[in-house]
């Protein structure tokens, strides 16, 4: 494909989600979908939640301006299902509708995609391969929502994640995947800029839970394995090793103290970060740098496949994981220590 192909549509999702997010923020107050301080929070005063508006606007109207015709099918059944994810997002965010609502609406939408001809080729069975693909949108779309906890952290990782997705579509000739990336690349950037910290408007779960499934969807069709077993079927979890390594480290936490996996908490990444005295601006360049570490060890995965290169990355996943669980664990040992914490939506 032309290497500039992807220009245009990054910039004009940078810029319209750029330009609508301060129209977004008003609407937001107006309307009253706002994030209200609570124990939980370290904002202060009402925080507009409407910016997943402009982060779809953006990526939408990119790829309705420059899609090429080839793509216009397959662009508006993503298109669509981000639009309903976008939709029950922004209900949740007026009506906190709840955990089991946006799982059941990302399994709809998953399924609806799977339907439509998009799904992994992991086993040859039709049947079986789309419950994986469903149950893979499903995951990561609420693992991306899981990260909006703190200023700059859903926005950033979808940012990096799509820059990845760029870089490996490019280098591979995946027009599709490349054009998705860039969409969802410029919008995410265009609003990272409102919502670095300390942030003016956040995207709320309109905006993450749309960013997940487009990143979920371009992870299915990067279809770069040949056969059930590679080192390459590795390289959308490593891109997108935040929300899912967390989405983890979360949920059996909560299970393990006997807790709803939906309960809202202090438990996240950023949250036992934060609990060693490090300041929201050191932690989003820690987990930036680890999100371009493991971004940069997909891409040497796409390059030259290698199985002690992706078992050193899954170990070092591992590792993360134990130090993680320790850090919650000295916590625990010390309630009456309450540090800053993030905001948690």
């Amino acid at each position: 494909m032309d290497n500039l192909q992807f220009f245009p549509i990054l910039v004009v999702g940078f810029v319209v989600s750029l330009g609508l997010t301060p129209v977004a923020r008003q609407l937001a107050m107006r309307l009253g979908v706002v994030a209200i301080p609570n124990n939980r929070t370290i904002h202060a005063d009402h925080k507009p939640l409407m910016g997943g508006l402009a982060i779809y606007s953006g990526f939408a109207l990119a790829l309705v301006l420059f899609s090429p015709p080839a793509y216009l099918t397959q662009f508006g059944s993503v298109l669509a299902g981000a639009a309903f994810i976008a939709l029950v997002g922004l209900l949740d965010d007026r009506y906190n509708l709840g955990i089991r609502t946006r799982f059941i609406a990302a399994a709809v939408a998953g399924t609806v995609v799977v339907v439509s001809g998009v799904r992994f080729e992991m086993t040859g069975v039709t049947l079986i391969d789309g419950a994986i693909t469903v149950f893979w949108i499903m995951a990561l779309t609420n693992a991306l929502n899981f990260q909006d906890n703190m200023d700059g952290l859903a926005a950033g990782c979808s940012a990096i994640a799509a820059a990845f997705f760029l870089l490996i579509a490019l280098s591979q000739g995946l027009v599709l995947v490349a054009l998705l990336s860039a969409a969802v690349l410029g919008s995410a950037v265009g609003f990272l800029i409102y919502n670095f910290a300390p942030s003016s408007t956040f995207m709320g779960d309109m905006g993450a839970l749309m960013l997940g499934f487009v990143l979920s969807i371009i992870a299915v069709k990067l279809d770069m394995v040949q056969g059930p077993v590679a080192p390459q079927w590795l390289i959308p979890v490593l891109v997108l090793w935040l929300p899912a390594f967390d989405i983890n480290l979360v949920i059996f936490t909560r299970l393990s103290e006997g807790r709803s996996p939906g309960q809202a908490g202090r438990d996240h990444t950023s949250h036992r970060l934060m609990s060693l005295g490090l300041s929201s601006r050191r932690v989003l360049l820690i987990l930036y740098g680890l999100c371009v570490l493991f971004g940069a060890g997909a891409l040497a995965l796409s390059w030259a496949p290698s199985w002690p290169l992706a078992l050193a990355l899954i170990a070092l996943i591992a590792l993360l994981y134990l130090v993680a669980a320790q850090i919650r664990a000295h916590y625990q040992l010390e309630p009456g220590k309450r540090p800053a914490t993030p905001a948690t939506t």
